[in-house]
């Protein structure tokens, strides 16, 4: 059997609103292939093998940017040397931050699933569009967006609301911002102090850092966009140790928001095959795709592979990304 494997997350935001989601895109997808819910790892580990054997063309994925790092890396490690099927974001989380940068339009699960099966069906006449990305590896897990400090803070402030959304969001920032141009502290400026080695020769020196960052997309969220060298080289990522103050920060983002470089000053940019991260107090701290973890010892990043992300199947089909769902 080919066709299309859905794995959903039932603890994505919208698909805790929305418990009937899964039976939806079952029921949408027919005879196209299989939806299958992952509770947890194993689950994750089950419905990877299953779809290997089942040899799915294309692997959607119904949930927000942790639910993809999360699926991926579970696939990965399944199908280990043989590529992974394309990839339909089906977007379901908060931010969906991953999706808006590689360009996959907005829309709920369902709609997006409903027109990915009408393009899967029309591929012999008009092929389906994709787009490839490298993933990084960090420790033990896979994903497109890493970050350590100012972006660990953000995201630990974020957490702390009663309702989680792109509001909030924009309140967390907002906030943060107001208390750095009035020279108060915030956690979201929290320093990071530690070094960077780099396999290219060069060093982010043992300092405090408002932040380290790297990543194989250009976004960050909210519309910011640091990583403006994301696909420059091939089997490489995009790497910055911001060692500006935060006033400084935020004195250049509208130059992150338009995707231009920050400056010397301000921050050390390099592109990298391999990282290793050292945090100060032996344990490194960092966000991937919107997921906090802690990590003991030093924190290995490497280049991982390459996988294809439909975006869209032909022009006017899909909404064009950043027009209203």
């Amino acid at each position: 059997m080919s066709g299309i494997g859905v794995v959903i997350n039932p603890r994505s935001k919208r698909n805790l609103a929305d418990p009937s989601a899964a039976l939806r895109l079952a029921r949408a997808l027919g005879d196209h292939g299989v939806v299958r819910t992952a509770g947890s790892r194993d689950d994750l580990h089950r419905i990877a093998e299953d779809f290997r054997k089942l040899q799915i063309d294309i692997l959607g994925i119904s949930g927000g940017d942790g639910t993809n790092y999360v699926t991926i890396t579970g696939f990965l490690g399944v199908y280990a040397s043989e590529p992974l099927p394309a990839l339909a974001l089906l977007r379901g989380g908060t931010f969906n931050t991953v999706a808006n940068a590689v360009g996959v339009p907005r829309g709920r699960p369902e709609g997006l699933l409903a027109k990915l099966i009408a393009g899967y069906l029309a591929r012999k006449h008009q092929p389906l569009r994709s787009a490839s990305h490298q993933v990084m590896r960090i420790g033990d897990h896979y994903g497109f967006i890493f970050g350590t400090g100012a972006i660990y803070g953000f995201i630990s402030e974020y957490n702390l609301g009663a309702e989680k959304n792109v509001l909030w969001a924009g309140e967390v920032l907002g906030r943060a911002v107001a208390k750095v141009l009035a020279g108060q502290p915030t956690p979201v400026a929290q320093r990071w102090e530690g070094k960077v080695t780099l396999d290219c020769g060069a060093v982010f020196p043992e300092r405090d850092y408002l932040a380290i960052g790297a990543a194989t997309v250009d976004q960050l969220g909210l519309g910011f966009r640091p990583f403006y060298r994301f696909d420059a080289e091939v089997g490489r990522f995009h790497m910055l140790g911001i060692h500006t103050t935060a006033a400084g920060f935020v004195s250049r983002l509208p130059s992150v928001w338009r995707a231009r470089p920050m400056g010397d000053a301000h921050t050390y940019d390099v592109l990298a095959r391999r990282a290793i991260v050292e945090q100060r107090g032996g344990v490194v701290r960092y966000v991937l795709d919107g997921d906090v973890h802690d990590h003991p010892g030093p924190l290995v990043i490497e280049a991982g592979p390459r996988v294809n992300i439909l975006v869209e199947r032909q022009s006017g089909l899909w909404p064009i990304p950043g027009s209203p769902s």
